[in-house]
């Protein structure tokens, strides 16, 4: 690993009260001295974007570390589960619209979420991820999530994985990676319209 730390992802471990997760406060290697909040591309509204579609740079060398065996076989150990068939979608998000953030599980068609967000000197508390105890409260949490730069959440997708934000517009860096049942593959695309017919961006634009 390069931009990752290993041994940060190594040490973080899994909290299995409610549903199973963990999160690493900073899980950006010292070593990178790279700013990849402003390699980010600039996205301008809502919506998740796929990464098929983005250029050479630090962000696609990012995600294709997150999407590698070596994180992978981390995930695994942590969540005791099995990602050999398990296809990988990653999105991006650069803004978040004041609709966003309701209480919801991940869909079934997934079997583990990973959060890395990218804002540097952020001081919101509205935008913070929320891992929940229930499907109703948004202040009866677990854990609140800070969305600065390098903080890092993952979480097996379950029945009770309740999780949301307070309502914040604005702009709110994210890459999301999801680990999905193959034969849900077809369905997850198709729902979500993760397909770059649908959406498309390069570094530095954003349609």
């Amino acid at each position: 690993m390069r931009l990752l730390d290993k041994n940060q992802l190594n040490l973080a471990k899994v909290d299995k009260t409610f549903f199973p997760y963990f999160h690493v406060e900073n899980v950006l290697s010292r070593d990178v001295t790279l700013d990849l909040a402003d390699d980010f591309p600039n996205i301008e509204s809502g919506g998740s974007f796929p990464s098929d579609n983005l250029e050479e740079g630090n962000i696609k060398n990012l995600v294709e570390e997150l999407e590698g065996d070596e994180f992978k076989t981390i995930l695994e150990n942590k969540f005791e589960v099995d990602l050999k068939d398990a296809e990988v979608i990653t999105t991006l998000r650069g803004f978040s619209r004041s609709k966003d953030g309701k209480i919801h599980t991940d869909s079934q068609s997934k079997i583990l979420t990973v959060l890395l967000y990218l804002n540097k000197n952020w001081n919101n508390k509205i935008g913070n991820l929320r891992l929940l105890k229930e499907n109703n409260n948004l202040d009866n949490f677990i854990q609140e999530i800070s969305s600065e730069y390098g903080n890092l959440v993952a979480f097996k997708v379950t029945d009770n994985c309740w999780h949301g934000f307070m309502p914040f517009e604005g702009k709110r860096l994210s890459i999301q990676l999801n680990y999905i049942y193959p034969e849900s593959l077809n369905t997850h695309k198709i729902r979500h319209k993760l397909s770059s017919i649908f959406k498309k961006f390069i570094a530095g634009s954003s349609n």
